[in-house]
């Protein structure tokens, strides 16, 4: 993952969700990787790490790698219809979401 802009991406999901929705978030969030605009993508869970400066109470993470800014200005906009496609698809199974963006230096 060395591209210029990364977008990491924390999910809380509602505690009242199914088993079948869970799955659905996680089959949906993985064709993000498919967008044209990104470069790398990785989905992850809580490594669980007992430290207190960190934070395990998301549900899953995603970090997202753009090749530059305009990609991920791409991505977010309503051009990309693989993004488009998951917001739609699963807004209603986030109980919160936190976003990093970072420019490397």
């Amino acid at each position: 993952m060395n591209s210029p802009f990364c977008h990491i991406v924390h999910f809380w999901l509602k505690d009242d969700i199914t088993d079948t929705q869970r799955q659905t978030f996680i089959d949906e969030v993985k064709k993000l990787a498919k967008s044209k605009n990104v470069a790398d993508f990785r989905l992850g869970k809580p490594a669980g790490t007992p430290r207190e400066v960190v934070d395990n109470t998301y549900d899953f993470q995603i970090i997202v790698s753009f090749e530059t800014q305009a990609a991920h200005d791409a991505y977010q906009s309503e051009t990309d219809a693989v993004h488009t496609h998951f917001v739609t698809t699963c807004k209603e199974l986030f109980a919160k979401v936190l976003i990093y963006d970072s420019l490397a230096i």
